[in-house]
């Protein structure tokens, strides 16, 4: 019986034959379609032989319907991975959201460098070729008092690259406190590993002090010693850690290089916004560091990117290095890049680029942005609160700081359904959960995305 069912089901030259399907072809081309076509095909027929016949009787067989749900198929092939989406979850640089979000004049820039040929790797001067490295370097000697600059893809990189070319087979001591594990499983000590150098652990997980790293220096094998940032976690209560400064000051006293991996990297005094203080790129160029790394998409608030700030000599041997090609960025993020760092030098990072508008948000235009939000869904019936609320900094960068929100609570009787279902969304929402109320904090949804997330919220059921 079933064997009579599959022999009714139309062939794929007769649904490429169908208007819709035709109509498909000529926008798409015949690979997809037919590719299409057949893994719909093949799905009927692994239903028609899975189940009994009596079953056979609700299955799409008709030329038509069968066509349609190849056309559907399409639109889902087709459809890109990665997406816009709306984070209203108050998580500034949220890593799992694509970190910072660039500015208008990165956005140009960007596009520029794309849709033309460019002078990446060509000096107009000289007539010669050039370096892609000088279009970001002269910018953050200025903004930071370095002598060199070199940029690679991210500041795992950094770090990579930077222990490969200093300290390959040689000691570098770190403190207890800063073996971090970061997001991806990222681990200073496996990367150290990874790297050729040697990890000589000084001081405790709570408390390292100045001797501790003297005691354990041997000028002979001894080439560096690192300071990591914490990131994403903070140690509070009995602790010590020396400053860089003195550091600095140590390592220049026996001839070792002293490395600052800052991560956040900002150029900003965060302290004004009513954050802890958040070490910045300059405060260690200006104490003495000699060799910087930092994130281009966290704090800096600009395309992913490693930005690695220090003395000439150290600089040129990391751009000779086999591993600078490995980890070199391309002239979109270049663009980008470059484009973030005119912002800074012309103090206008706070107006320009979205994670410090963000941060500089004030309460009061939060708040009236969510009580418009709670206006529109009380029209719909929708019960929904303003209230107190904080928005993290998020990415690694001051762990455990928060700045007051105002977020929209919304109250409904499966919050986790309700979420999935923005996030099923097109585009698709983030929100949080808190208290079994779903939250929406307007500190990280931009202004135009406003008529997208009311429309996502009035798609959704509400059963009371």
């Amino acid at each position: 019986m079933n064997h009579e069912v599959l022999r009714k089901l139309p062939s794929i030259d007769t649904l490429l034959r169908t208007d819709l399907l035709t109509k498909l072809i000529g926008e798409h081309g015949k690979t997809v379609v037919i590719g299409a076509a057949r893994a719909e095909l093949d799905k009927i027929r692994r239903q028609i032989l899975q189940t009994g016949a009596m079953s056979n009787q609700g299955l799409v067989l008709h030329v038509d319907d069968i066509s349609q749900n190849i056309a559907n198929q399409i639109r889902v092939r087709l459809r890109p991975t990665l997406q816009p989406i709306i984070n209203a979850t108050g998580v500034i640089i949220h890593t799992n959201l694509g970190r910072a979000l660039l500015s208008r004049r990165a956005k140009i820039a960007m596009h520029e460098a794309a849709s033309a040929y460019s002078n990446l790797e060509y000096d107009l001067e000289a007539g010669r070729r050039g370096s892609r490295y000088i279009h970001a370097e002269s910018l953050l000697c200025q903004l930071t008092g370095a002598e060199s600059a070199v940029v690679v893809n991210n500041n795992a990189a950094a770090l990579v690259l930077c222990l490969s070319t200093l300290a390959k087979g040689h000691e570098v001591l770190i403190s207890r406190s800063q073996l971090v594990e970061i997001g991806g499983g990222f681990r200073i000590p496996e990367i150290m590993h990874q790297s050729g150098a040697k990890l000589v652990e000084v001081g405790s997980t709570n408390r390292t002090y100045l001797h501790d790293y003297e005691t354990h220096l041997n000028p002979s094998i001894s080439t560096l010693i690192l300071r990591v940032h914490h990131s994403n976690f903070k140690i509070i209560g009995f602790t010590h850690e020396p400053g860089i400064a003195e550091l600095a000051a140590l390592g220049k006293k026996h001839g070792i290089i002293v490395m600052d991996d800052l991560g956040s990297g900002t150029l900003l005094d965060t302290t004004p916004f009513g954050l802890a203080h958040e070490p910045t790129i300059q405060e260690s160029i200006h104490a003495g560091v000699d060799i910087v790394t930092a994130s281009g998409d966290k704090l800096l608030g600009g395309p992913q990117a490693g930005l690695i700030m220090g003395q000439k000599a150290i600089i040129a041997k990391l751009r000779k290095h086999p591993l600078i090609r490995a980890f070199r960025v391309d002239k979109i993020t270049l663009a980008a890049l470059q484009a973030t760092l005119l912002a800074y030098l012309e103090n206008k990072a706070i107006t320009e680029v979205p994670v410090w508008q963000m941060i500089a948000l004030d309460i009061e235009t939060i708040n009236l942005r969510a009580r418009y939000w709670q206006k529109q869904c009380s029209q719909i019936g929708l019960h929904a609160e303003v209230v107190d609320a904080y928005s993290t900094v998020g990415g690694g960068s001051l762990p455990g700081q928060q700045l007051p929100t105002k977020a929209l609570a919304i109250e409904t009787n499966s919050p986790d359904t309700f979420t999935k279902n923005l996030r099923l969304n097109t585009p698709p929402v983030i929100a949080c959960i808190e208290n079994n109320c779903v939250m929406l904090d307007p500190r990280t949804v931009l202004a135009e995305q406003d008529d997208d997330l009311l429309r996502a919220v009035r798609k959704i059921e509400h059963p009371y």
